[in-house]
């Protein structure tokens, strides 16, 4: 893994060191953990890159959708790397991302709870500046310090405001680099906070009144910004039409082949496991009974064609993730190691049994129906329904 330089506010973080095989940090950023990935990809770089992008688009997208091996020369030694694919999605969706960054207009994912915006928006960054750290959580306490700066306000009492108790956000710091900005759940943000990026992104610029120059800070080439938006939650705090018009809307939609969402399920938990150092030994029978529970619930249709209730709990492909991890931890430290169709129906049950005591009333239908009949002749459907009844009472 490549080593990367570590700078206050502007580099990307720090990379861990390993202890007892074990990373010192619960989760690396992207351009750290697939650092080799990214080298090589810029090692065999055929195109030119937009000023300031570190890869040029068609590579950002390979860096993306994966399905390639490169020769690359790392720690002096040349490897084959492979560039595994991060994001399942449609590719023109992706294609489309990365037009928009390399234009003038910010981009905004847009998409169910669960759809992988946030994790697109990582690897767009990293893959872009090299830096995905720069982010802002938008909710409803984000203030226009937190987009724009704030100050040292003791040093600002004692010394009067200057440049140096001047405490920049990670917006500034993107406008000073060059480097893209994510800025997550956008429409949590109170409209006169999200009015504040309107000037930015109109005028590719932050002015601070409070020094005694009247600085101005101007964005250098491949400043952009990366929003999301959860489509359930449009109507917490709607954009304005004038930050609407300054955006490029791309709509992430939920995984329609059961296939490639059985194949996110088993990599992503692979990946999240990994971190404990526990194999996500899932046979493919039960990954393919938890992918059909969740999307026959979530479309509220078996696969037979009958009409069920469908709860209305989030049932996104990062909801069925979360069961798997949670199954497997469960088998491991309460079990024998090995994962059944049971553990994945005892946590199945909380995902989606939540606050509305509708919910439980759906999953138990679904049980007592679909997962009956379909337990007689599958001994995975019938461990299934026999946990989720004891659940259910």
């Amino acid at each position: 893994m490549a080593k990367k330089k570590d700078s206050p506010l502007e580099a990307p973080a720090a990379t861990a060191t390993a202890v007892n095989g074990a990373a010192e940090v619960l989760r690396l950023p992207a351009e750290v953990l697939f650092a080799d990935q990214l080298e090589a990809l810029r090692q065999n770089e055929t195109d030119t890159p937009p000023l300031s992008w570190k890869l040029a688009p068609r590579t950002v997208l390979a860096y993306i959708v994966g399905g390639k091996t490169l020769e690359a020369n790392l720690g002096g030694k040349k490897q084959k790397i492979e560039v595994t694919r991060k994001f399942f999605g449609d590719t023109a969706i992706v294609e489309r991302a990365i037009v928009t960054l390399a234009s003038d207009r910010a981009l905004l994912l847009i998409g169910d709870p669960g759809t992988g915006k946030s994790w697109l928006s990582e690897h767009l960054a990293a893959a872009i500046c090299g830096n995905s750290t720069l982010a802002i959580q938008g909710t409803a306490g984000t203030t226009e310090e937190h987009i724009k700066y704030s100050w040292n306000i003791a040093r600002v009492i004692a010394e009067g405001p200057n440049s140096s108790n001047l405490i920049p956000s990670p917006t500034m710091v993107a406008m000073r680099t060059g480097a893209l900005l994510r800025f997550e759940e956008i429409t949590r943000c109170v409209p006169d906070v999200q009015d504040a990026l309107v000037s930015i992104l109109s005028d590719k610029n932050i002015a601070i009144p409070e020094l005694p120059d009247a600085n101005t800070i101007f964005a250098k080439p491949g400043f952009n910004i990366i929003a999301t938006a959860n489509s359930r939650d449009q109507g917490v705090n709607d954009l304005s039409s004038a930050l609407k018009r300054r955006f490029n809307y791309v709509h992430i939609p939920i995984v329609a082949d059961k296939k490639t969402e059985i194949e996110i399920v088993r990599q992503r938990s692979a990946d999240l496991l990994s971190r404990y150092e526990i194999p996500a030994a899932i046979e493919p029978a039960i990954l393919e009974l938890l992918a059909t529970a969740f999307r026959e619930l979530r479309e509220g249709r078996t696969g037979e064609g009958v009409s069920i209730k469908s709860p209305s709990s989030t049932l996104s492909t990062a909801e069925a993730i979360g069961t798997a991890v949670d199954a497997v931890l469960h088998c491991r430290y309460f079990g024998d190691g090995k994962v059944t169709s049971g553990a994945v129906a005892r946590n199945l049950v909380s995902s989606i049994v939540k606050e509305d005591p509708q919910d439980q009333a759906a999953l138990k239908e679904y049980v007592s129906i679909v997962a009956k009949k379909r337990g007689v002749s599958d001994k995975h459907w019938q461990g299934f329904h026999d946990e989720a009844q004891k659940m259910l009472r």
